[in-house]
């Protein structure tokens, strides 16, 4: 059986490195699936330098650094390759660079599902966009 790759966004991470409730709740159980033989959680190096950027802010610099190294080895990080920004640049429907950054990152890495709070933003999608808790209660919840 394929794994299910899942693709999260910054503001699932700083979620859980900030623990930010009540997002926190969801965000964190689905960063755990890393040790699930059914999934692979994939993010950005952009998600990364936001979700540090906030982490920072609120932790200071070391903490913010030993947080992202640890989600690090648990997590694949998906590319930002010149073809991401080729096509994102390309798609007419992409509003917000940074998104389509994200999205075109996700796809590289075959992610069959992107999980982020801002689902309406990923309005030109071909592939599932929800949000934390709909992705844990559709795929993951028993």
């Amino acid at each position: 059986m394929p794994k299910n790759k899942v693709f999260v966004d910054a503001n699932i991470l700083v979620s859980v490195l900030n623990k930010e409730y009540p997002l926190f709740t969801y965000s964190a159980r689905i960063l755990s699936l890393s040790g699930n033989n059914n999934f692979e959680i994939y993010t950005s190096p952009t998600c990364l330098a936001i979700a540090f950027y906030f982490a920072e802010k609120k932790h200071n610099t070391k903490p913010a650094r030993e947080k992202i190294a640890l989600l690090c080895k648990h997590i694949f990080i998906s590319p930002a390759t010149e073809d991401v920004v080729e096509k994102t640049l390309a798609n007419k429907k992409v509003n917000d660079f940074e998104d389509g950054l994200e999205y075109y990152s996700a796809i590289e890495s075959n992610c069959n599902f992107f999980v982020t709070e801002d689902v309406k933003d990923f309005y030109f999608s071909t592939i599932p966009v929800l949000n934390a808790r709909n992705f844990f209660e559709k795929h993951v919840a028993i």
